[in-house]
């Protein structure tokens, strides 16, 4: 699990969605979804105010940082908090179709 926090450049007077950037780093995150590193995502508590929550399937931490360093976001409107590693005992069975 990643948990970015709100970084220097994020303009707290503008709403996540209007940040600077947002199209390019939409889109760099969906490539992440579509290589199967970013497995669910997305702002924990307010959406344009508190923490994000990343559920990653990597090898380890060197590589999610990797990954996410080219998000046009990295280090500026978003920041990497804490990267823990996660084993998920328990999930909901599938719904049937």
């Amino acid at each position: 699990m990643v948990r970015l926090v709100n970084g220097p450049a994020f303009d707290s007077t503008r709403a996540r969605r209007e940040q600077n950037l947002w199209d390019e780093h939409a889109a760099f995150m969906d490539e992440l979804v579509d290589d199967g590193v970013v497995v669910l995502g997305g702002p924990i508590g307010d959406v344009d105010t508190e923490d994000v929550l990343l559920v990653v399937n990597v090898a380890d931490e060197a590589e999610i940082r990797d990954r996410l360093a080219p998000d046009p976001w990295a280090n500026g409107i978003l920041q990497i908090d804490s990267v823990r590693p996660w084993t998920v005992w328990l999930r909901g069975a599938p719904e049937p179709r």
